[in-house]
């Protein structure tokens, strides 16, 4: 998919859901942080195994149940999961049916991916969640790491979710969709200088930015905005 722009797009506009076939014209309208000594080691996770990690990215027209979560990821930092394709509220759509998301995310919990215990885990989403259209609103112009044994099975999560539960997720067909393409972009600007969580905060605030244009009245106009679901322990920084 290509990035989405700073302009208006002649592409069609889709959003990601199973039940739409037509969609709208897209318009825009309108730092990780070096590891240096302002950060406190114990508070972020280590990005300095051999392998900074493995992303996978899983596309509705190659789609396979097959998992990477049975490798050995000993000597990798973290684990990276992108998911592009129609959806609902916690289902994703392959090429072979739908799937429960946590049927996936669950085969790297800690209990089962050992070698990813205590280790980031990011899953980027992007599929509809719902069949709601958000019509946007008019506004005015410290202490140490506590040492314990146990961790929770569940700890050590990120879920980006392209959109909000509930709601339409919009791509555009020439250009791509509002969320991958704003989330390359400020990776691409900000990944060596601002923290993962900054980073996604401000791809909230660029996928905010853009809305919907179509003859449809129902799809016009249209609003976005992306849902982060955190379980990190730690702050995540890109090395440098």
């Amino acid at each position: 998919m290509a990035d989405a722009g700073d302009g208006p797009h002649s592409g069609e506009d889709l959003a990601d859901a199973r039940s739409v076939s037509r969609g709208s014209k897209g318009k825009n309208l309108s730092a990780s942080k070096s590891m240096d000594s302002g950060i406190v080691p114990d508070h972020s996770y280590r990005m300095d195994y051999p392998e900074m990690g493995e992303c996978v990215i899983i596309n509705n027209k190659n789609f396979h149940r097959k998992t990477v979560s049975e490798e050995d990821h000993s000597n990798r930092s973290s684990f990276v999961c992108v998911l592009l394709s129609h959806g609902d509220e916690g289902v994703i759509y392959g090429t072979d049916g739908p799937l429960e998301l946590k049927v996936l995310t669950s085969l790297f919990r800690g209990d089962k991916c050992r070698s990813l215990a205590g280790k980031p885990k990011l899953f980027f989403i992007q599929a509809c969640r719902g069949t709601e259209l958000d019509s946007g609103i008019e506004t005015d112009s410290g202490s140490e790491e506590t040492m314990c044994q146990k961790i929770p099975v569940e700890a050590d999560f990120l879920y980006a979710y392209s959109t909000a539960p509930g709601y339409y997720s919009w791509r555009n067909a020439a250009e791509g969709s509002w969320f991958i393409q704003s989330l390359c972009k400020i990776l691409r600007e900000h990944a060596r200088k601002l923290e993962l969580m900054q980073i996604l905060t401000r791809v909230n605030r660029r996928v905010a930015e853009y809305e919907s244009f179509s003859t449809r009245q129902d799809f016009n106009a249209k609003k976005q905005i992306p849902c982060i679901v955190s379980m990190l322990t730690k702050e995540f920084y890109f090395p440098s």
